[in-house]
């Protein structure tokens, strides 16, 4: 039997990405360890391993650091094939439906659930300048992104709730009997609502049938977690070597050779740039090489969609 590799999520209990990712890992009964890392800005450990980019979360797999749920979730099926997150014939629509929920719901459902009600409680308990410092650090990384009024993105939200419920007319997951990649994705925004903004979940009473699909996907859990310091991570990431690049077709779009010095960052929110050796560039994904002086020499991948490559001196 093949031992799997030590996943490491760096994450933060209330970041509604992180709770897709820690359900995927409970899905396939992968055990994990839990790098708890602040909600906003400074993040100078995950920027050791990162190089930059400060999205949440990022899963580390020795010296490999993968950015992006979407790729996250790709390499869980990787280590761990079964239970499958993109099951035949619907792999295809599951993939579509989940960048959709990952991008069109999550920020209806975000401008709804950030409105001052939701605001008050998710800060409740903590100091008064807490919620003016994620106030400042997210509008720093929306970098113009245009924004749903509350009012809005209430009516969109339960539009969308109402097309999710038709999904579970005649089916316990939405695409099936057993959950897939949609489910996680459609559930993370919706798990904000219900859990961290509770005073707001209401909008949620209207689809009973959305509610026990909620159920059923929070009853799958987060597996066996175990906590870990990012001192430990990043000495993890130093001790070890980056995996060998799988021999992927080497995909140009841009005119930029591999090895040359380059920059990746998100086309939309949390745009800083991470910097490196471009090693890799296949159908799927992008690969940089970078060094840093407490992780030493580490790989970190993002996905193609939803993130543009530039040449660094170029930028």
């Amino acid at each position: 039997m093949i031992t799997p590799p030590t996943l490491i999520l760096h994450h933060y209990p209330s970041s509604p990405f992180s709770e897709k990712v820690r359900l995927m890992l409970g899905y396939k009964k992968l055990p994990w360890k839990s790098v708890v890392i602040p909600m906003v800005s400074p993040k100078p450990d995950l920027i050791s391993l990162t190089g930059g980019y400060r999205r949440t979360p990022v899963l580390q797999v020795g010296a490999d650091i993968y950015c992006d749920t979407a790729l996250i979730a790709d390499v869980l099926e990787h280590v761990e094939p079964l239970p499958v997150l993109y099951p035949e014939p619907s792999k295809g629509m599951a993939r579509t439906l989940a960048q959709w929920a990952d991008t069109t719901l999550f920020w209806t459902s975000m401008a709804y659930n950030l409105q001052p009600r939701g605001i008050a409680q998710l800060f409740e308990h903590a100091p008064p300048e807490a919620a003016l410092a994620f106030a400042q650090d997210r509008k720093a990384m929306s970098g113009g992104m245009s924004r749903q009024r509350p009012q809005d993105a209430a009516a969109a939200y339960r539009s969308y709730l109402r097309r999710l419920s038709d999904m579970l007319d005649d089916r316990p997951f939405l695409l099936g009997d057993m959950p897939c990649i949609t489910d996680f994705a459609m559930y993370h925004p919706l798990w904000f609502t219900r859990v961290r903004t509770s005073v707001l979940a209401g909008v949620l009473d209207a689809t009973p049938a959305v509610s026990e699909w909620m159920d059923r996907m929070a009853a799958i859990g987060h597996g066996a977690m175990e906590k870990f310091s990012a001192h430990e991570a990043i000495a993890v990431a130093a001790a070890s070597t980056p995996a060998a690049l799988l021999d992927d077709v080497f995909l140009d779009e841009h005119g930029i050779a591999l090895g040359s010095k380059v920059q990746v960052c998100a086309e939309t929110f949390g745009q800083e740039p991470t910097h490196g050796e471009l090693v890799a560039a296949t159908r799927m994904h992008y690969t940089l090489r970078r060094t840093d002086e407490r992780a030493g020499v580490v790989h970190v991948h993002f996905p193609r969609i939803g993130y543009s490559l530039k040449v660094a001196e170029l930028a």
